[in-house]
């Protein structure tokens, strides 16, 4: 019995993972799903793939803003497509999600082992509990393993560096199967070279190991992500990177979003530090190089990991910031023209690793005091680092968000105004749609919901959101839908500037695109040019509002459907 109160970590980690399982089982197309940048973007894209038998084709185009080429969608050569290669949608999503914890807990234990040898058993409480805290952040989901993983090739490094061989060199090699290039591969290559720097000059000798793995992590990226680089490097095609607009900020907004950055992370890695992590940090950061100064250590401010840490996430930040002025920015589009709309700012993808990994050096020195309230003291804090993240209502956090509606729903008798997974895509309503209009591929456009409803349906659309396609596309669909924009400014500089979500604006309010379960909107008209329309194909536009302009705008009901699983009423209209 004592020995099973000593791994209570043991209990919290597989207790949680099993709680996350049932519910996400018991729930299932009923969960409630992120909806932003995750079932509007990659989801629709991999079910596109699969309907189409496009996983592995080449010179191929997938039915999608006009038929967009395949390589422009998520790489083969990656664990988080392979899921939806082999499983239906949700189950890979759910398996997605399950297995980012896996990796990030598996990850963080190999880094510890090899950072503190046999004393790892004394911190493995604190390893597993933060690694669990690391692998429950809510990031962007079709990149939680990329997330997770990246204390692992941190592991793999170190150990190249201290003993290379080659099974080390081949699971680097292998090591991008994890991660995606853009959004983390060339960072960690960047690191990896000041990291070569530094040694070099700590080590007063060339660390030839080091410059290797750089060349084998790259070929690695290359062989599991050679479409993209066909693209980027061998491709002519001006696409719509060429004219988007980051902003430029003045100094000041350039230092607040660096201080906001700092403090609160952004949407996409939402380290949830601010309420704990962070100001836990922030006191032993000033208790620590206070204690340096009082003991006249200058040099030991220079050489603790903990600061070290700190530098990394100022650094991160700054970059961040910089990103959003516009001369700087010009300067690497200058010297690096593939890099043109490239968002290096990235950066900050590494920070809730690096915040994780120093709130773990604080509760590692509290166990190193050898006081047993204060290892209590750690472990309460290791705890509560990962309830306030199980409990915090971020956008993607499908757990805290499905566990909400279920209850809502027992204690309301009613749903909450979030689309669930299996709502949100429709499949039966899409389904009776399709059979009754005798659907047979013809290209299509959603009017008040996301084109990805229609593209996950087998709906060809000339519609759609991705960050990178052609611009004399983005220039064709934009007089389909000049009316609009020509009608409310904020769309027109919204599409202009941007162009990845290539829609049916209203003429009158912001957004119409909806994932809510009501719609209200203050115009049923729809402003379009319908022969620009025509002129790429265009025959049916799916639309959750009955318009009433449909004559006046060259359109004409054929169809108007509903479904008891579905909180849509569907109407269809059809050039006339």
């Amino acid at each position: 019995m004592k020995k099973l109160i000593s791994k209570w970590y043991f209990f919290i980690v597989a207790g949680f993972l099993l709680f996350a399982t049932l519910i996400f089982a018991l729930s299932g197309e009923d969960s409630i799903i992120a909806v932003h940048d995750n079932l509007d973007l990659f989801i629709p894209q991999f079910q596109m793939m699969k309907d189409t038998k496009t996983f592995l084709r080449h010179g191929v185009d997938v039915p999608f803003l006009g038929g967009i080429t395949r390589d422009s969608l998520p790489a083969e050569f990656s664990l988080y497509t392979m899921l939806y290669m082999i499983l239906p949608a949700y189950p890979a999503y759910i398996v997605g999600y399950l297995l980012k914890i896996v990796i990030a807990l598996f990850s963080c234990m190999l880094l510890a082992k090899d950072m503190y040898g046999e004393k790892y058993e004394d911190y493995r409480p604190l390893v597993w509990l933060l690694g669990l805290a690391y692998g429950v952040l809510n990031v962007f989901p079709a990149f939680g393993i990329p997330f997770a993983s990246i204390p692992l090739v941190i592991y793999l490094i170190r150990k190249i560096y201290a003993q290379p061989s080659v099974k080390w060199y081949g699971a680097l090699f292998f090591y991008p199967l994890l991660s995606y290039f853009s959004y983390f591969g060339l960072f960690i290559l960047g690191y990896m070279l000041i990291a070569l720097i530094w040694l070099w000059i700590k080590d007063k000798k060339f660390p030839g190991r080091i410059l290797l793995s750089i060349f084998i992590l790259a070929a690695g990226c290359i062989a599991c992500e050679y479409r993209l680089f066909e693209m980027m490097l061998l491709g002519d095609e001006v696409t719509i990177r060429a004219t988007m607009e980051a902003g430029s900020y003045t100094a000041g907004e350039i230092l607040k979003t660096i201080g906001e950055v700092l403090t609160g992370g952004m949407f996409h890695a939402e380290s949830v530090h601010f309420y704990l992590v962070l100001p836990v940090c922030t006191v032993y950061f000033i208790i620590l190089n206070v204690f340096y100064i009082i003991k006249k250590n200058v040099r030991g401010i220079f050489h603790d990991l903990y600061n070290l840490l700190m530098l990394v996430l100022i650094f991160n930040s700054i970059v961040y910031g910089i990103y959003y002025w516009e001369g700087f920015r010009n300067v690497v589009e200058t010297i690096c023209p593939p890099l043109t709309g490239w968002q290096f700012n990235r950066t900050v993808f590494f920070s809730p690793f690096i915040w994780y990994a120093a709130f773990f050096l604080v509760l590692k020195r509290l166990y190193d005091s050898g006081r047993k309230n204060l290892r209590g003291a750690a472990n309460l804090l290791a705890v509560a680092s990962v309830l306030i993240i199980v409990l915090s209502g971020t956008r993607y956090n499908d757990l805290y968000h499905t566990c909400f509606s279920q209850a809502y729903r027992l204690i309301k008798g009613e749903k909450t105004q979030q689309l669930s997974f299996g709502e949100f895509y429709s499949k039966e309503l899409f389904e009776q749609a399709k059979e009754d209009m005798g659907y047979q591929g013809e290209w299509s456009a959603a009017y008040g919901f996301y084109p990805a409803s229609l593209e996950y349906n087998g709906i060809a659309t000339l519609d759609g959101y991705l960050g990178f396609y052609a611009q004399s596309y983005k220039e064709d669909f934009r007089k389909i839908i000049a009316p609009a924009l020509e009608r409310v400014e904020e769309s027109r500089a919204y599409f202009d500037s941007w162009g990845a979500r290539a829609y049916l604006y209203s003429g009158t309010d912001l957004s119409i695109v909806n994932a809510q379960r009501s719609l209200i909107v203050t115009d049923q008209n729809i402003y379009i040019d319908v022969d620009a329309f025509k002129a790429l194909g265009g025959k049916y536009i799916f639309s959750r509002i009955e318009l009433t302009n449909e004559t006046e705008a060259g359109l004409e009901r054929i169809g108007t459907y509903t479904n008891e699983q579905s909180p849509y009423v569907l109407y269809v209209y059809q050039v006339s």
